[in-house]
C-alpha cells in the first residue's frame, strides 16, 4: 500500500526502534519530547474546551454550574469505559507495529472499530434509561435536577462520537502519530467555543446548549479523525485494503485482558467519583460549583501529565513489540521524569494564579473563594500525581493493567473515601479535597515503587 503522509522525524526515530538500532539519551529525549508534546497540546485543549463549557455555563448562575457538575462525574465514567475500550485494542496495534506486523495491525484495526460501535451503542441505551433519576440518586434537589438530567442525556446519546473520536486517535498515537490527533482536538476546542455560544446564548438553551455544543464539535472531530486513520495513515489505512471486519476470538480475547482490568478501574474509580459527590452533595449549591469548577481548573494542571503517558504507552508499546525490554525501561524512567518536571511546574503556576483561574470560570464570590481554597491544597499533590499518571501510561503500553488497577482502587476506596467521609463533616469541602491530596500522594508511591520492581515488563508474555 503506497505511503499516505511524508515521513517525519519522530517517524525516522520509530523506526530505529523496529530495526533495532540504538539510541543514545538524546534521541530518547527528543523522541519522547516530540509525542508528548502534541498529545499535551490536545490534552490542554480537551480541558480548555470542558474550560469553556463550565466558564459559559457559570456566568448563568451557581444553579447551572451545579447542574454540570451533579452529572459530571457520571460522564467521566463513561468516557473512562470507552478509553478501555479503545485501549484494549489500540495497546494491541502499538505491539504490532513494532514488531513490524503491519497487515496485522490493521486487521486489529477493522475489529476494534465494530467492537466500539457495539460498545458504544449500549452505552448510549444505559444512559437514556437512566437520565431522569440519575440527579436524585446523587443527591440532587429539584432546582437543578432538570438541567442536570437533559444534559446528562444529550451527553449520553453522543457517546458515539466520544466513543469512535477516541478510538481513532488512540491508533493515530499507538501508531506514533501525535500530530494529527492534536490538531483535531484544538479544532474542536475552537468549534465547541462556536457551537457553544449559538445554542447557549444565541438560542438561549443554557445547559442544554452546552451540551449540544459539545455534542456536535465531537461529531464532526469523530468524522476528520476516522478520515485521518482510514485513508491517510502511513500504516493503518484501509482504504485500497481488503480484510474483514468480523470479531475473531483471539484479538477480542487480547483486547479484553487489556481492556477488562482498566474499565472496571473506570467503574470503581467513577463510582468513587460519585460517593466524593454525594460526600459534596449535601454541602450544598455553592460547595457542588466550586468543586466542579476547581476539578475543571485544576486539569489545566495535570492534563500535561497524561500527554506524556500517551507518549509513553507508544514507546512502550512498539518498544516491547519489538522485544527492546532495556530501551522500554529507559524511556519509561525519561517519561516520568518529564512528567513530574512538568506538573510540579504547573502546580507553582496554579497556586500563584487561582484566584485569576477561578474568577474566569465563574462570578460568584463565594464559589471563587472557596475553590481557591481546594486549588491550593491539591497543587502539593501534582508531583506525585504525575508520577502516577505516567506509570500508569508505561503498564498500559506493556499490557500491565491488572494489577495497577487494583492498586489505584485500593488508593482511592481505602485512602481518599475514608478520609473524605471523616473530614468533610468538619472541614467541608477543604476536607474533602485533603483527602484527594493524601490519596494522590499514596498512589504516587506506589506506582514509582512497582515501576522500580519491573514487574510490569512481564506481562506482555501474559497476553
Amino acid at each position: 500500500m503506497a505511503q499516505k503522509l511524508h515521513s517525519t522525524k519522530s517517524d525516522r526515530l520509530l523506526e530505529m526502534i523496529r530495526l533495532k538500532q540504538d539510541m543514545t539519551l538524546r534521541q530518547q529525549f527528543s523522541l519522547t519530547a516530540q509525542l508528548s508534546l502534541p498529545s499535551m497540546l490536545a490534552q490542554l485543549s480537551m480541558i480548555v474546551m470542558f474550560f469553556i463549557d463550565v466558564g459559559m455555563v457559570g456566568h448563568l448562575g451557581a444553579k447551572q454550574s451545579a447542574a454540570i457538575g451533579l452529572v459530571e462525574t457520571t460522564t467521566w465514567l463513561m468516557g473512562g469505559l470507552g478509553s478501555a475500550v479503545s485501549m484494549g485494542f489500540s495497546v494491541q496495534v502499538a505491539h504490532a507495529i513494532g514488531g513490524n506486523d503491519f497487515e496485522g495491525a490493521r486487521r486489529i484495526l477493522r475489529q476494534s472499530i465494530v467492537c466500539a460501535l457495539i460498545w458504544s451503542l449500549a452505552m448510549m441505551i444505559v444512559c437514556i434509561a437512566i437520565h431522569r433519576q440519575l440527579p436524585f440518586w446523587l443527591g440532587g434537589g429539584p432546582e437543578i435536577a432538570h438541567a442536570a438530567s437533559s444534559y446528562f442525556l444529550i451527553v449520553g446519546c453522543s457517546s458515539i462520537f466520544f466513543q469512535m473520536e477516541g478510538l481513532a486517535g488512540s491508533m493515530l498515537k499507538c501508531a506514533g502519530n501525535m500530530k494529527v490527533p492534536s490538531m483535531l482536538n484544538i479544532a474542536m476546542c475552537i468549534m465547541d467555543v462556536v457551537f457553544n455560544y449559538f445554542f447557549i446564548y444565541v438560542l438561549e438553551m443554557g445547559v442544554v446548549g452546552a451540551a449540544m455544543g459539545t455534542g456536535v464539535a465531537m461529531l464532526v472531530t469523530a468524522a476528520l479523525m476516522l478520515y485521518f486513520l482510514t485513508c491517510r495513515s502511513r500504516i493503518l489505512a484501509l482504504k485500497g485494503t481488503r480484510g474483514s471486519f468480523r470479531p475473531q476470538s483471539l484479538v477480542v480475547s487480547k483486547a479484553f485482558k487489556i481492556g477488562a482490568p482498566m474499565g472496571l478501574q473506570h467503574l470503581l474509580m467513577g463510582s468513587a467519583n460519585i460517593v466524593i459527590t454525594l460526600i459534596v452533595a449535601p454541602l450544598g449549591v455553592v460547595a457542588i460549583a466550586a468543586n466542579s469548577i476547581a476539578i475543571t481548573v485544576e486539569s489545566l494542571c495535570y492534563m500535561p501529565g497524561f500527554g506524556i503517558s500517551e507518549a509513553a504507552t507508544t514507546l512502550v508499546g512498539q518498544c516491547l513489540g519489538a522485544g527492546r525490554r532495556e530501551l522500554t525501561k529507559s524511556f519509561a524512567s525519561l517519561a516520568v521524569k518529564m512528567g513530574m518536571l512538568t506538573m510540579t511546574a504547573m502546580a507553582v503556576l496554579m497556586w500563584i494564579f487561582a484566584r485569576e483561574l477561578m474568577q474566569v470560570m465563574s462570578p460568584v464570590e463565594d464559589i471563587i473563594a472557596l475553590g481557591v481554597d481546594v486549588l491550593r491544597i491539591e497543587a502539593w499533590a501534582e508531583p506525585m500525581f504525575a508520577a502516577a499518571i505516567v506509570c500508569n501510561g508505561i503498564f498500559v503500553g506493556a499490557g500491565d493493567t491488572l494489577r495497577p488497577a487494583a492498586m489505584s482502587l485500593v488508593s482511592m476506596w481505602a485512602v481518599r473515601l475514608t478520609l473524605a467521609a471523616l473530614l468533610a463533616p468538619h472541614y467541608g469541602l477543604q476536607g474533602v479535597w485533603m483527602a484527594m491530596c493524601v490519596e494522590l500522594c499514596f498512589r504516587g508511591a506506589i506506582f514509582l515503587w512497582r515501576l522500580a520492581t519491573g514487574a510490569w515488563l512481564k506481562a506482555i508474555d501474559r497476553l
